[in-house]
């Protein structure tokens, strides 16, 4: 497994022969000048756990459809209605190798709306809870949002410790000055590393492979 992140929640992951299937995570608007749209290669499902501006961001989405113009596009209902109007193709059904699981987007109000949303097991794999830390299952490979309004670090970790990944991967982090992300890597890679956990530090752009 090759995943690639791109800024915030942003995630590209590849599969190997014999399953050789590409999906993309919440390519949102903080993801942008990130995400090198020219230089994909394949892409077969776009994933987008809910409605949020930092999750999806619309002319990312008609260029990913414009170069991959089968690419399979899974959301909630408000976001295929939003890309229905935009004459793109979306569904609200989870395609094969993806089951959604309970995890509510934690509270946002007033601050914003409370949307529905996608959380997925990915090819019985990896697990996108999207913007959640109420969930109580993961598979091995966990993509954890780690900051923002909505929730706490500290409450992100002591979810994964409880949850036990054999990965983390850190998303929604793009609030947090670089110099404090990197801190915070790695100070989360020690702690977890005690836990016998793997914390990835994952730079924007740069693939990390993991044998699983």
């Amino acid at each position: 497994m090759k995943i690639t992140k791109f800024v915030h929640s942003c995630l590209l992951v590849e599969m190997p022969a014999p399953t050789s299937r590409t999906v993309l995570f919440d390519p949102g608007a903080m993801s942008v000048e990130a995400l090198p749209i020219e230089t994909l290669e394949f892409l077969d499902d776009i994933i987008i756990t809910h409605e949020h501006g930092d999750h999806i961001h619309v002319p990312t989405v008609k260029a990913l459809v414009k170069k991959f113009p089968n690419v399979r596009i899974t959301s909630t209902k408000a976001v295929v209605d939003q890309l229905k109007a935009e004459n793109i193709a979306a569904n609200t059904a989870a395609p094969d190798g993806v089951t959604f699981f309970d995890a509510p987007h934690e509270h946002v109000e007033p601050l914003f709306p409370l949307p529905e949303q996608k959380a997925v097991h990915y090819l019985d794999l990896l697990t996108n809870p999207g913007d959640s830390h109420s969930f109580a299952e993961t598979k091995k490979v966990l993509a954890l949002p780690i900051t923002g309004p909505w929730g706490s670090t500290i409450k992100a970790v002591n979810l994964a410790l409880e949850l036990k990944p054999q990965y983390i991967i850190p998303i929604h982090d793009w609030h947090w000055r670089e110099e404090a992300r990197q801190q915070f890597y790695n100070n989360l890679e020690v702690l977890f590393n005690k836990s016998d956990i793997t914390f990835l530090k994952m730079q924007a752009g740069e693939p990390i492979m993991i044998e699983i």
